[in-house]
């Protein structure tokens, strides 16, 4: 049987209106399982810093490319700090972080990891955190300049930094208008 895209919307149609945030989770969590797997293989072959050098250059690269798509899919028209921070919760970075503080203002918002999956996963599993910083900062920074050069993204405190138990990373994002 050839199934076309017609039919594999048709099939997603079918699924109860109910469980499609489900099914959306679902397979961001496939994605970052497959973004970890392939860490891991890098890491375990050769080494944590080549493993996160290549990691963070492709989070800089999906950064400008999922924030160009959000900006479209979102039809936002707009460069400012509020409608970047709208895309940012709809990307595949934000969207399902479970423990998440967020504070958006016309010129500064801040997001907080307060629990993260990723780190509790490897935790559980024996390893150590994973020092995310640099890739978290590639991504978010290539993506914040898709929307608006003028947006400056600081890190607070993300993994190597040592953290309090209850935050795992701060990121905070300032328009300086000229």
């Amino acid at each position: 049987m050839i199934m076309s895209r017609k039919d594999d919307l048709e099939l997603l149609t079918r699924l109860p209106k109910e469980k499609l945030p489900d099914y959306i989770f679902l397979q961001l969590r496939n994605l970052w399982a497959v973004d970890g797997l392939y860490y891991l293989g890098i890491e375990e072959r050769y080494g944590t810093e080549v493993a996160t050098s290549i990691d963070a250059n492709v989070w800089e690269v999906m950064g400008k490319i999922e924030a160009r798509k959000l900006k479209e899919f979102l039809n936002l028209t707009t460069t400012d700090l509020p409608s970047m921070m709208k895309a940012l919760l709809h990307s595949s970075w934000a969207l399902d972080l479970e423990d998440k503080e967020v504070s958006i203002s016309k010129n500064h918002a801040v997001i907080r990891t307060v629990r993260c999956r990723v780190q509790h996963t490897r935790k559980s599993k024996g390893l150590k955190e994973f020092g995310c910083k640099p890739v978290r900062f590639r991504f978010l920074k290539a993506f914040a300049k898709e929307f608006n050069p003028d947006i400056i993204v600081k890190c607070t405190v993300c993994p190597p930094d040592t953290h309090p138990e209850n935050l795992w990373c701060e990121w905070e994002f300032i328009h300086k208008e000229k």
